[in-house]
């Protein structure tokens, strides 16, 4: 059985709360409090595990020169409402979550969360070799983290029921290239609790 650590990428009030940023702009996640709400109970079952939870948070410093050009002429309109922005309500983990600032959180700006983070050290660090991932948004920046942690030679398991996109099939897309292609193993938070662990230490 190797080390295993949760990773919640990006559930910020920015992408999962109905006043956040996103949303705000038109761009709500299908089915997101559905993820939020599965995600909250492995938090919490990980924790009592005593394995780690990492949160990530995509935020921006103020005036936002570290969204570069590629992400800053997307056209959604974040930039104009300062939306994700460091320190902020909106770039905050839910409160869902239960998350403090006593908890492994990692910031990014890319939607790669090893890149240019400390994250990667910070897992080897903790001895881990097997991440179990929950998250938004499942073909961006799950998906991206996902094949990153695969090339680093990390086991992947992501709980697709923790996961949440634009559009169900945006959702069920990321899922099947990520599992279809071998990059993570997926599971359900309903299978990982039939076979006796929801912190995914049931993977093979």
């Amino acid at each position: 059985m190797s080390p295993s650590a949760l990773l919640v990428i990006d559930m910020q009030n920015g992408f999962c709360h109905p006043d956040g940023s996103l949303p705000s702009l038109g761009l709500p996640l299908a089915d997101v409090e559905a993820a939020v709400r599965h995600t909250a109970d492995v938090v919490e079952r990980t924790r009592q595990a005593g394995d780690p939870v990492i949160f990530t948070r995509h935020v921006y410093r103020p005036g936002r020169a570290d969204e570069g050009a590629n992400l800053s002429q997307l056209g959604t309109g974040l930039a104009e409402i300062d939306g994700l922005a460091a320190g902020s309500w909106d770039g905050a983990v839910v409160d869902d979550l239960g998350w403090t600032d006593r908890d492994l959180t990692v910031d990014k700006a890319r939607f790669d969360a090893f890149l240019w983070t400390s994250l990667d050290p910070l897992l080897r660090g903790l001895g881990v070799e097997h991440l179990v991932v929950a998250g938004v948004v499942t073909n961006i920046c799950v998906e991206s983290t996902v094949r990153a942690a695969f090339m680093r030679d990390y086991r992947v398991t992501l709980l697709a029921d923790c996961c949440a996109a634009q559009t169900p099939r945006l959702h069920d897309l990321g899922v099947e290239i990520m599992g279809t292609c071998g990059f993570a193993e997926i599971a359900t938070v309903a299978g990982l609790e039939a076979a006796g662990d929801v912190a995914g230490r049931s993977a093979a």
